[in-house]
């Protein structure tokens, strides 16, 4: 049998998956949570085999939760579900300790066979991305100076350019404002940027902003 935890933010979605998992002889959802904290603290104690991850939830999300679940359960497989299809954030989630990428349109039977090959330890991937995240990681000797961003510093990245104050980026990320301001500072060094200005325009050069809006 195998075991499922669900996080996903949207209580319908998290119903419409129970449903969808109820159906199979060969899995059972023991957990489920809304937001982060949550998910951190089912995972604990409902021991399970594959969690199905939502990465923008309420709270700790994203590539930090993923790397919190890695390092609190390394055996626990982690299934991303995103509303996002770009590489670029598909390399950060399989990075930070996911084994497996796929977006929230993906079909109930692709859901449903990437629970089965996760829990037979394979790695699962929206097709549609397969070929060109393989290419991405043989070929990211970084020539695109936003891709040697550390995670952190591409989280305080887009809340710069979102216009988030150093303030309110150090309260979300829960971290002294001294800390986002070398963030900042080791930014505009490696994306050759003299202030917020520029890093709005880089980022709307390399068609970042939808993609930050999201997470």
């Amino acid at each position: 049998m195998i075991r499922v935890f669900l996080a996903d933010s949207h209580t319908v979605f998290r119903q419409a998956l129970i449903r969808l998992l109820s159906d199979e002889t060969d899995i059972r959802v023991v957990g489920e949570a809304g937001d982060g904290t949550g998910t951190l603290d089912g995972v604990r104690h409902a021991p399970c085999d594959v969690c199905l991850l939502e990465f923008a939830m309420p709270g700790r999300s994203g590539i930090e939760l993923l790397r919190l679940l890695h390092q609190d359960q390394p055996d626990l497989a982690i299934l991303v579900l995103s509303a996002q299809s770009e590489q670029t954030h598909a390399v950060r989630c399989i990075r930070a300790g996911a084994q497996g990428y796929l977006c929230k349109t993906s079909s109930a039977a692709m859901v449903l066979d990437g629970i089965r090959r996760l829990a037979a330890g394979q790695m699962v991937l929206n097709p549609a991305l397969t070929q060109e995240l393989a290419l991405t990681m043989l070929t990211e000797n970084n020539d695109e100076p936003h891709r040697r961003l550390s995670d952190r510093e591409y989280q305080v990245f887009g809340r710069l350019v979102a216009g988030f104050p150093v303030s309110r980026i150090a309260r979300d990320l829960q971290v002294s404002v001294k800390t986002v301001s070398t963030h900042k500072t080791r930014i505009q060094h490696k994306l050759q940027c003299n202030g917020i200005a520029d890093m709005v325009r880089y980022a709307q050069q390399h068609d970042l902003l939808e993609q930050m809006n999201k997470g």
